[in-house]
């Protein structure tokens, strides 16, 4: 399974998550099986994204909100923007495997396929500010 596809059933993962307080090995489980994809494993780099931004889900939103403009909160995002700006910046800071501009080019897909017409913009606008120069 490639890469883009286990980002986009781990944004699937989190957005069940936030939306029905499901542990993260069951949104995977059913995720996994909405997809057709029930009597496979899930991926570890699956498990690695969903519960790692999971894990560090309080964190990630402090640093997502040093970004936002004044009187907005993560919360008062989209759900889907708000798991895909905590996935991208999960990937972003903690996967060795993969480089920061590549992790926000892929959030940046994943708002345009999942986000209205605005998240793509707002994502790579977001997610640019972590990045070096």
């Amino acid at each position: 399974m490639n890469r883009h596809k286990i980002r986009e059933l781990a944004i699937q993962s989190l957005f069940s998550i936030e939306t029905t307080k499901d542990d993260s090995q069951a949104a995977i489980d059913s995720v996994m099986k909405l997809a057709d994809l029930g009597e496979e494993e899930a991926p570890d780099y699956l498990e690695f994204l969903v519960s790692g931004s999971l894990e560090k889900q309080d964190e990630l939103d402090k640093e997502i909100a040093e970004h936002l403009k004044k009187k907005w909160t993560v919360q008062r995002l989209s759900r889907i923007d708000r798991v895909i700006l905590r996935m991208g910046l999960f990937e972003m800071e903690n996967s060795l495997e993969v480089p920061k501009k590549v992790a926000i080019d892929e959030a940046i897909e994943l708002a345009g396929e999942y986000g209205d017409k605005d998240s793509k913009s707002f994502v790579n606008g977001i997610l640019s500010n972590f990045v070096e120069g």
